[in-house]
């Protein structure tokens, strides 16, 4: 069968080494800094579990209309140092359960670094491996070999991160404090997150997004309304606005704008997207495709253009998620090992972004319907109406399905609402396994339940269907 050696151990990789060692195979892991990589130890993990810190605040504000009397949501103080103590604790652990399992199932986990090395006739890749603290590389003969280095944030060199009051979302976690006045550069999923938590935590948070809305890549409805939510908790957002420098000054930053304006603040969170790390693994000397921007090119299977080579994960710019880089390494392995495998179908993956409230969407977009590549019809309900929502004192959010316009299947859907990450998954359910809004609409739900917005939408949807 040959030995398998994947360069990264995120999610893609370790996956990946899952389904391989099950599968009987010898597999090496290289990893630069841990077990489940920058995923587990630094970004999707450590974030996710900074924002559980703040919706724990969120839910000690307006007790009073509740009935429960105390002190007021404003004397909820956060500990800073105590979240951050929190939130690498977790990502420790979580590393350290992956490690576990990946040795269990019998890899071979290797801390360093590695690259491919000369191109070798025959079957085998020469993969260069050099083991952290160490200078003496050696070689691994690989039949497959499976690329998945991730990506690091991008630096903008007017604006490069010093740790200390110009940050990328890895450091935030090092402050001896929280900041008095946050300033977020760039509003996609990663600075919404990072302005949603900082906010809920009681901090001034400015976000400054160049497009005229917040997400600008996420459902316009679903953007809007987290956007209305943003504001009305006091977030100052800057819409238009394109960050060009950031600088130090005393006791705190200056946000230089395109336009000549400027923003004053304690410290800067640059969220302005992420580069592959893929420059150091000789593709280039090796025939590996590589596109503009340093992404892998890879097919449907996590090939790239040269046999035996895979690539999954944020290093092939696919699409930047923990489940889709997982499957992609999975889907390489099955593939590589002479398993069934079905290629891999985008259009059904949820996706969420961990706002408060959550924003979560499945399948096609509003976007597709309004520019005409896909006709479909559409409900979108208020979750104010919602018997559930009423009692929990939720006043935004929505829940909205898609559906082909004749047959009534469920193409999509968009849920904003708490757990918006958990509400998606029936609709998901629908999407991937072709069901209509007649069966979902027959679906019988909890009452009273958010979900059962979800069964009321296709009933609504169904009933549109008989006129």
């Amino acid at each position: 069968m040959g030995r398998i050696v994947i360069i990264g151990g995120g999610p893609a990789g370790y996956e990946a080494a899952l389904v391989a060692a099950q599968l009987g195979a010898e597999v090496t892991v290289i990893e630069a800094e841990g077990a489940g990589g920058a995923c587990v130890l630094h970004d999707c993990v450590p974030s996710k579990t900074f924002i559980a810190s703040s919706s724990v605040v969120t839910a000690h504000l307006d007790t009073e209309e509740f009935g429960v009397m105390g002190p007021p949501g404003d004397d909820v103080r956060v500990d800073g140092p105590a979240v951050h103590r929190r939130v690498k604790r977790l990502a420790a652990a979580q590393s350290s359960d992956i490690h576990s399992k990946l040795l269990k199932a019998g890899v071979e986990f290797v801390t360093g670094t590695a690259r491919l090395g000369e191109d070798t006739l025959g079957h085998t890749h020469a993969v260069q491996v050099t083991p952290a603290g160490s200078d003496a590389p050696y070689v691994i003969a690989a039949s497959t070999v499976l690329l998945a280095t991730g990506a690091t944030p991008r630096v903008l060199p007017t604006a490069v991160p010093d740790g200390e009051r110009i940050l990328d979302w890895r450091q935030v976690y090092d402050l001896p404090q929280l900041p008095e006045h946050l300033i977020v550069v760039g509003s996609g999923v990663t600075g919404a997150e990072f302005a949603s938590a900082y906010l809920a935590m009681g901090i001034h948070v400015t976000l400054v997004s160049s497009r005229d809305r917040v997400m600008p890549h996420e459902d316009p409805d679903a953007a809007m309304a987290i956007e209305r939510v943003f504001r009305a908790r006091g977030m100052t957002i800057l819409n238009n606005s394109r960050a060009a420098a950031a600088r130090r000054v005393d006791g705190g930053v200056v946000v230089e704008l395109a336009d000549g304006r400027s923003v004053e603040g304690s410290h800067v969170l640059m969220a302005v997207g992420s580069v592959p790390q893929t420059s150091t693994l000789g593709l280039t000397e090796y025939g590996v495709e590589v596109a503009p921007g340093g992404y892998i090119t890879v097919d449907r299977v996590s090939r790239t253009n040269v046999p035996g080579i895979y690539a999954a994960g944020d290093c092939t710019g696919l699409l930047p998620l923990a489940s889709v880089a997982a499957m992609q390494g999975r889907i390489a392995m099955w593939h590589a090992l002479g398993e069934a495998v079905a290629p891999l179908k985008l259009r059904t993956v949820a996706a969420n972004v961990f706002t408060d409230p959550e924003l979560a969407s499945v399948g096609i977009t509003q976007s597709d319907i309004d520019s005409g590549k896909v006709p479909a019809r559409s409900v979108m309900l208020p979750l104010a109406g919602n018997a559930r929502a009423k009692m929990d004192g939720l006043d935004d959010g929505f829940v909205k399905i898609f559906c082909r316009p004749a047959s009534g299947l469920v193409v999509g859907g968009v849920v904003v609402a708490p757990k918006a990450s958990e509400l998606i998954m029936p609709i998901a359910m629908a999407v991937e396994n072709h069901l209509s809004v007649d069966q979902l609409a027959h679906t019988i739900t909890i009452y009273p339940s958010i979900s059962g917005s979800v069964a009321e939408a296709a009933r609504q949807l169904m009933i549109h269907a008989e006129d």
